[in-house]
C-alpha cells in the first residue's frame, strides 16, 4: 500500500520559515518524480515545485522561486520543501505528489498558515 505522509506544517509569521517533509512508503521512491502542490479553500490545487528522480533537476512555480527549495533523500524515501520568507498568500494545505508516467499518488496534506 502506497503512502505519502506530509509533516512540518504549522503557523508562522510573515517572513518566517518552515520545512515540510513527505515520507513515502510502499513504492520504489527513487523511480518517481516528486512534487509539491498547495490548495486553499475556493481555489484549485496549485503546482509549487518538482524534483526529478535523482534530485538533480528541480523546477518551481514563479510565485515561490527564490524562496522555496525542494530536495529529496532517496535513502530515506523522503522529499523536503524548505520555505523561506513566507508570505500570507502562501497560506494553504500543502500536498506531496509522486508521479511515474500516468501513475500518481497524493498525500493527505499539511496545513501551512502564515500570519501578517
Amino acid at each position: 500500500q502506497v503512502q505519502l505522509v506530509e509533516s512540518g506544517g504549522g503557523l508562522v509569521q510573515a517572513g518566517g520559515s518552515l520545512r515540510l517533509s513527505c515520507a513515502a512508503s510502499g513504492l520504489a521512491f527513487s523511480s518517481y518524480a516528486m512534487g509539491w502542490f498547495r490548495q486553499d479553500p475556493g481555489n484549485v490545487r496549485e503546482y509549487i515545485a518538482r524534483i526529478s528522480r535523482s534530485g538533480e533537476v528541480t523546477n518551481y512555480a514563479g510565485s515561490v522561486e527564490g524562496r522555496f527549495t525542494v530536495s529529496r533523500d532517496n535513502a530515506k524515501n523522503t522529499m523536503y520543501l524548505q520555505m523561506n520568507n513566507l508570505k500570507p498568500e502562501d497560506t494553504a494545505v500543502y500536498y506531496c505528489n509522486a508521479q511515474r508516467g500516468l501513475l500518481g499518488y497524493w498525500g493527505q496534506g499539511t496545513q501551512v498558515t502564515v500570519s501578517s
